[in-house]
């Protein structure tokens, strides 16, 4: 029996440092091309999207960032917001846009069956109840072109009502009817967000009328989002594919099978990397030991697509500060990456200063180079204060 080509985990992070922009020498020049390289931007917390494409521009504005997201430029990519992998906001390039939808939102009703069980169970309404709600909502979209959530439930009464979320639990809160609602309509793609009230770190975003994009035949579609995601993220176990995507083992062994990918050894069992990447993973260096890489240092925040990509992580983060980084659903915070491994984390002061925690010693190159990668975070930040929606209690710490 033939052995599989071993990749370590010194060659999957020389990788992620180049396939995900994570050195000065790989930024590129538009939200857009930041967005292609690694197939999307987390998008539930506002801030991620700029935050994660500024980490990863050569000369980054928010105001460039701006015109990306909602007036691309002719000739440049386009970018589309949508509710997509794992029920979650992405922003994804607009031609990749129908292929992804097509993979993750139109299987066999989950959204929807999600959606109007949370209601039924939690509100007792049927079904009729949930369909009449929706068409009123979308009405309501037509007569005002678009709308906060809030001011939809100022016309819609029924989007008023209150859902309680973990019952009797420590963090036991409430949200109105119109969250899963509204989510239920965006998944299936017939509203999107649009452009927030405010700052681009306002979480009050408009809601507007979608219009449809092309449908795809599901295994094409879930075909070419595996392809994608190996490209970006790859070598990647089965785990990780279906983690990321969000499917069941049936459709990731089906999609990862049809994108013909090369098997490989890694620290965490086997793998997979699209053939024409195999040659260029086995030729790296180990970071640790060339002489001649380029320091890569940077500043991502917290939801970023990059620690966000993978189910097994010890090959970018040391398991023992896994607690510090993370919240207790999973997600993650601000972190500082030196050479393709997570080495610290980050928060910002309420008087605008960024305080940062090394959670190991990566030397003094190190040091220096994530200095400079803050003060280049506070250019762009030119005075926006920024604070995480999900806070894990060591960025509550620094922030303080």
């Amino acid at each position: 029996m033939t052995a599989l080509p071993r990749i370590t985990a010194a060659q999957r992070r020389a990788r992620l440092v180049v396939r995900h922009l994570l050195a000065p020498g790989v930024r590129k020049d538009t939200a857009g091309g930041v967005a292609e390289a690694l197939v999307g931007l987390h998008a539930t917390d506002p801030a991620t999207v700029y935050l994660a494409v500024a980490a990863r521009m050569r000369a980054p504005t928010a105001a460039a960032i701006d015109h990306s997201l909602y007036h691309a430029p002719d000739g440049l990519p386009g970018l589309e917001r949508i509710r997509c992998m794992r029920r979650t906001m992405f922003v994804v390039p607009a031609h990749l846009a129908p292929a992804i939808q097509s993979a993750t939102t139109r299987d066999a009703g989950h959204h929807r069956t999600h959606a109007t069980a949370r209601l039924r169970e939690a509100l007792g309404w049927s079904e009729r109840r949930c369909a009449r709600v929706e068409q009123a909502v979308l009405e309501a979209l037509v007569v005002r072109g678009g709308a906060t959530a809030a001011q939809l439930a100022g016309d819609i009464p029924d989007l008023r009502e209150q859902i309680v979320m973990s019952p009797g639990k420590p963090y036991e809160s409430r949200q109105r009817a119109s969250a899963p609602l509204l989510g239920l309509l965006a998944a299936e793609g017939r509203i999107r967000r649009a452009r927030p009230t405010g700052s681009w770190t306002s979480a009050q975003f408009r809601w507007t009328l979608a219009h449809p994009l092309p449908r795809i035949p599901e295994t094409e579609a879930k075909t070419a989002l595996a392809r994608h995601y190996l490209a970006a993220f790859g070598p990647v176990t089965l785990d990780d594919l279906k983690w990321w995507t969000g499917w069941t083992v049936t459709d990731t062994r089906r999609a990862l099978a049809a994108t013909g990918p090369q098997a490989v050894e890694l620290d965490e069992g086997t793998g997979y990397v699209l053939p024409e990447d195999l040659p260029h993973l086995q030729s790296l260096q180990d970071l640790e030991r060339a002489e001649d890489h380029e320091p890569a240092a940077v500043l991502l925040p917290s939801l970023d697509p990059t620690p966000m990509g993978w189910r097994h992580r010890h090959w970018y983060l040391d398991p023992e500060h896994t607690k510090a980084l993370f919240d207790r659903n999973g997600n993650i915070g601000p972190t500082i990456w030196w050479n393709g491994r997570i080495i610290g984390t980050w928060a910002q002061h309420k008087d605008g200063h960024i305080n940062h925690r090394l959670l190991t010693d990566p030397g003094s190159e190190a040091r220096t180079a994530v200095e400079a990668e803050i003060r280049r975070t506070l250019a762009f930040l030119d005075g926006t204060r920024v604070t995480p929606c999900y806070r894990t209690p060591l960025e509550r710490r620094l922030a303080a």
